[in-house]
């Protein structure tokens, strides 16, 4: 959540900042402001909405000059949306400026600290604290300050910092939250996403836990909380710069469930080799494969979602026991681990606060820990033991597609390779699962060529007040997906329900006219959810099911179907799953609502 980006060199440093905030603007914010020096003080701007209006009332940065600035996008969490609670924040005098992304925990102990010894507060925020903690530990030395309050302060935190009587300097330090360092011929930067800096440089360094950059003009060093210095290996984003921009397409969310056939085969491709599963990143041997007593998947949101298909995926084809736990729940119910158990973390970004704290409770309990992650030299792909790469690219909507559809086929890679290694399955039905995984991409896009006949089904339901979502097995596991989609972006109530559950209290809910989504992909339990078709139906529900080419007895009891193509019974949510991006999509976009960016969400979770 939130954005930060700053900038020392030759060129002007406002432009710089307000272009690339406005590149982070998918991570969520309600104000924006920035800090520049110009050769005299430290001028601050500041402004609630969106980015845009900072823009203006800096006429584009023309009122702040100056080559060295920092700059924020806030999304509230201490004291609500305001211009004085937007950063950068400030000493009294003016002469210390901050920005700050994450939650500082003990500011309340800090701010009685402050307020003893004389200093005022003027916002509600947790962020204050920190320009008057630099304030007061202050001695002339910015780097042995620095050192000093992230020693004081506990929580998280990605700091931007400018000091008044070092104009030729910016700093920055992280825990817990992300940060990188990038430099060119004209300059160097600092920013929470390499996303914003790509226009200048493809090269980044990757601030670690409790680690502060100084940054020139000419260059960056890097030293430790003791304020010892410490070599940092410069990092290569490797995707396209053009793969961050909509390139044609209204809104980034639409391109990006158009990108899904190149993300499954990106994802897929390198790991398949003479019809085998060659997983390098994994580097675990065979003996430890066979080793493994259980699997506990740790996500949120959508990834916990690819988390409740892969428990069935990998039960069923390699019979290993899997729990799958919401991170935030996972680390405070004392969990029951084992060191021979191998838990796997799915993140996106790489960042989500929550699910690293998981990682951390693994390693205490002594198991190894596998991550799945999008984001190169992000702080989980670096905290765990082994790392996936899903290789989607830059993922800008808030609302998840391809990066779901990636960690989908990350996990039926790693649910084929240790069912091979543990002869669960013979080299035929391996090469049979494999041949239907290369289908998915070409299946994905005979799904997409049909999104008219969604867009006008959608249309016909953007006033609906509630649709559930229901399904059995797998198809559970897509609803929960289909239901999430529909409500983060277009704020229509929805709930997804195992259909077998409907009698144990949902279906008094249903009444003349409801919107009922089913999900029919499981042959074996065709019948069972038909079954559940008619219950609703017979209460007045309108039902529209997504199902499998083979089945179209299901006319005869949904209103309205929608066709996947035929695919292995463990792979259909990479297929269930267009569609119902498409309908959460399109039922937005009939309600007139900004796609991309839903309100009060954020594309990264880094704070609990």
């Amino acid at each position: 959540m939130c954005g930060i980006v700053g900038y020392i060199g030759k060129q002007r440093a406002a432009e710089i900042i307000l272009e690339g905030l406005e590149k982070l603007e998918y991570r969520g914010y309600d104000s924006a402001g920035m800090a520049v020096y110009d050769g005299e003080k430290v001028n601050v701007a500041k402004a609630m909405g969106r980015l845009q209006v900072l823009k203006e009332i800096t006429r584009g940065g023309e009122t702040v000059p100056g080559h060295a600035g920092i700059g924020h996008t806030r999304w509230a969490t201490h004291g609500e949306p305001s211009n004085v609670n937007s950063h950068p924040h400030t000493n009294k005098e003016g002469t210390i400026a901050v920005v700050h992304n994450g939650i500082i925990e003990n500011y309340i102990s800090l701010k009685k600290k402050l307020k003893n010894k004389g200093y005022e507060f003027r916002s509600e925020t947790d962020t204050e604290v920190i320009p008057h903690l630099l304030d007061y530990y202050y001695n002339g030395n910015p780097l042995e300050t620095i050192s000093k309050v992230i020693q004081r302060i506990e929580g998280s935190y990605s700091l931007g910092i400018i000091f008044a009587d070092h104009p030729d300097e910016i700093y920055a330090a992280r825990k817990s939250s992300p940060l990188i360092v990038a430099k060119n011929d004209n300059g160097c930067f600092i920013a929470s996403d390499a996303t914003a800096l790509l226009k200048y440089t493809r090269n980044v360094y990757y601030i670690g836990e409790e680690e502060i950059a100084v940054l020139t003009e000419k260059g960056a060093h890097f030293y430790d909380s003791d304020a010892e210095e410490i070599e940092k290996e410069e990092i290569e984003i490797k995707w396209d710069a053009d793969a961050a921009e909509k390139g044609g397409y209204e809104y980034f969310m639409l391109k990006e469930i158009y990108e899904e056939p190149k993300t499954v085969r990106d994802t897929l491709n390198p790991r398949i080799r003479d019809n085998k599963v060659v997983i390098d990143e994994l580097k675990m041997t065979d003996e430890e494969i066979r080793s493994i007593g259980k699997i506990h998947i740790v996500a949120c949101g959508s990834a916990y979602h690819t988390g409740v298909t892969a428990k069935y995926v990998i039960e069923g084809m390699a019979r290993i026991p899997v729990n799958v736990d919401i991170a935030s729940e996972f680390r405070y119910r004392d969990p029951l681990l084992d060191p021979s158990d191998l838990v796997i973390v799915i993140s996106q970004s790489g960042e989500t606060a929550d699910t690293k704290a998981a990682i951390e409770e693994a390693h205490r309990k002594g198991c190894q820990v596998l991550a799945i992650v999008n984001v190169v030299g992000s702080s989980i792909a670096r905290e765990a033991d082994k790392v996936m790469y899903t290789w989607a690219g830059p993922e800008i909507s808030v609302a998840t597609t391809k990066a779901y559809s990636a960690q989908l086929i990350a996990l039926y890679l790693i649910a084929l390779k240790f069912a091979s290694v543990r002869g669960t399955i013979d080299d035929k039905q391996l090469a049979a699962y494999i041949h239907d995984l290369r289908k998915l991409p070409q299946q994905i896009d005979l799904l997409l060529g049909e999104k008219e006949k969604i867009q006008k089904f959608a249309n016909r339901y953007t006033a609906a007040k509630d649709v559930f979502f229901i399904g059995r097995g797998i198809d559970y596991a897509i609803s929960l997906e289909g239901s999430l989609k529909l409500k983060e972006i277009s704020y229509v109530h929805s709930e997804a329900y195992a259909a077998g559950e409907l009698k144990h209290g949902t279906i008094s809910l249903i009444e003349e006219g409801t919107l009922v989504v089913a999900v029919v992909t499981q042959k074996d339990l065709y019948d069972k959810t038909i079954s559940n078709i008619r219950e609703v139906k017979a209460r007045g529900a309108f039902v529209m099911a997504v199902t499998n080419v083979d089945n179209p007895d299901i006319e005869k009891a949904a209103d309205y179907a929608v066709y996947i193509p035929e695919t292995d019974q463990y792979f259909t949510n990479s297929l269930a799953v267009i569609p119902l991006q498409l309908f959460g999509y399109y039922v937005s976009l009939g309600k007139g609502y900004d796609v991309d960016h839903p309100r009060n969400l954020a594309k990264s979770v880094t704070v609990e």
